[in-house]
């Protein structure tokens, strides 16, 4: 199943989308070579510009935001590839420990979080967040407006490792 992404631009296809669309089966497959030999990075994002006779990719994010951003036929895609990407680093994980920026007043940047969390809990991880917040002290809830809730809890350090009370990530 290959994403067929949404656009404000309704008209015909023009020359080098048509190219694009008939070379769709060879792109796909070089990715899937591409990806087998060098591991991509797990979490990131390209914006690329279409200017009618060439598209460039003009910025990459190697932690974006936007995950809220997809549409519910393509989380299935997301959680596909984030179950692709745990099987090759960790199989064994079955905790995740997210931790957010400290954007707790952005609702659009705890949409974006709250959609990681559904991916990840879809891939079938155990997720939790945590934060470096100092003034954080106990589990807060952050209600959404599309009536979701996200908790956050205080990061807690053993060693080298960082985890909550009572959680243990990665194992």
């Amino acid at each position: 199943m290959v994403p067929h992404l949404i656009t404000a631009l309704n008209g015909p296809i023009n020359e080098l989308e048509a190219r694009i669309l008939e070379s769709m089966p060879a792109i796909e497959r070089w990715f899937r070579l591409e990806w087998m030999e060098h591991t991509p990075p797990f979490y990131t994002s390209v914006d690329v510009r279409n200017a009618g006779f060439k598209l460039a990719p003009v910025d990459t994010n190697l932690y974006p935001g936007g995950f809220n951003n997809l549409t519910d036929q393509m989380v299935p895609l997301a959680v596909q590839a984030a179950m692709a990407a745990i099987e090759k680093i960790c199989p064994e994980a079955k905790n995740l420990l997210l931790i957010p920026e400290k954007h707790t007043r952005n609702t659009f940047y705890l949409m974006n979080v709250a959609r990681l969390v559904q991916i990840f809990t879809m891939a079938g991880l155990n997720v939790r967040l945590g934060t470096l917040d100092t003034e954080v002290t106990e589990p807060t809830t952050f209600s959404l407006p599309d009536g979701q809730a996200l908790t956050v809890e205080p990061l807690v350090r053993k060693g080298r490792r960082l985890g909550l009370k009572d959680f243990d990530p990665c194992t």
